[in-house]
């Protein structure tokens, strides 16, 4: 059975370690290899920091949320409600070329602040939330069953 752990809090720096202390601690229960758990540490710490900044930089008070879930895979999604283009490190793009699939992960991921994610992270999508405003930073990793 998946198992899902929601965490939303306000944007502020603090609240960081907390997000990074709960999501080694839902890793280390899903099953994910010891030696891996820095890592998740180091890219959720990494994904709520670049949340929380633009939040911080776009004057947001809105939540940002990270869902961690676990199956067959460790899944990570920090979502931030920044403006999309500001978010991805994208120039401004018109509406309908947002929601073109053409947009590849690659190109999502370029941004400035993706560098040490793509360090961390195998499995690294980025792309749009479902309302266009923000992203969603999708980070999975692999677990081994015992």
């Amino acid at each position: 059975m998946m198992a899902t752990v929601r965490l939303s809090f306000s944007p502020a720096p603090v609240h960081v370690r907390t997000a990074r202390l709960v999501g080694v601690a839902v890793a280390r229960r899903a099953g994910v290899a010891e030696e891996t758990l820095d890592e998740v540490r180091l890219a959720i710490g990494e994904a709520c920091t670049r949340a929380v900044a633009l939040h911080n930089q776009y004057g947001l008070a809105d939540l940002v949320t990270v869902e961690m879930s676990d199956s067959d895979s460790y899944t990570v999604r920090v979502i931030d409600h920044a403006p999309l283009e500001e978010s991805i490190g994208l120039p401004s793009l018109p509406p309908d070329e947002l929601a073109d699939e053409s947009l590849t992960d690659e190109a999502l991921t370029t941004g400035v602040g993706f560098a040490l994610l793509k360090g961390f992270v195998d499995d690294l999508q980025v792309r749009p939330v479902e309302d266009g405003h923000g992203t969603e930073v999708r980070m999975v990793w692999p677990v081994h069953r015992r």
